[in-house]
This record gives structure tokens, C-alpha cells and sequence, in this order.
């Protein structure tokens, strides 16, 4: 599995004035775990393209999101491929 593989990809719109979203950020780099946020507007009609790099999925707790839609096409991508998927 390639490097690029093993990136996690968090769905949601980043706020770093969110103390959820930091601790997030906190948490993933403490794991030493490599992670990208992938905003909820750029998914919704576009998970496929989107997403594929990614080995597993995290949505992310404290959000409200700016388009909901995009995170349950997230969710949705994540199902019907068998993409690790943690959500909150």
C-alpha cells in the first residue's frame, strides 16, 4: 500500500476556533496518524473524486456542517466501497 494509502481523511469544515476540531487535530498528530480535512462542500456531488485517496474516513464530531449532504455522500461512499469509517 502506497504512502499517500494511509492518510484518513476528516469530513468536515475546519474551524480552528472550534475547540472539537483542534482537539481533533491534537488527537490524529498525537497518534502520528496522517490526515487531511476534506470539506462537506466539496463532497456532495463529487465523492468519488474526492475521496479515493483516503484509506479510512472520520466525520468529524463538533461540526455543524456546511452542507450536510456532502457529509452523508460521505458516509454513503464509504458504505458501498467498504471504507473504514468512524463517525461521531
Amino acid at each position: 500500500m502506497a504512502a499517500a494509502a494511509r492518510v484518513i481523511g476528516v469530513i468536515g469544515d475546519l474551524d480552528l476556533n472550534n475547540p472539537t476540531h483542534r482537539f481533533t487535530n491534537a488527537a490524529l498528530e498525537h497518534a502520528a496518524v496522517e490526515y487531511a480535512w476534506v470539506p462537506t462542500d466539496r463532497i456532495r456531488h463529487g465523492a468519488a473524486a474526492a475521496l479515493p485517496r483516503f484509506a479510512g474516513l472520520l466525520i468529524a464530531p463538533g461540526s455543524p456542517y456546511r452542507d450536510m449532504e456532502g457529509a452523508i455522500a460521505a458516509v454513503r461512499y464509504a458504505r458501498e466501497r467498504g471504507v473504514p469509517l468512524v463517525g461521531t
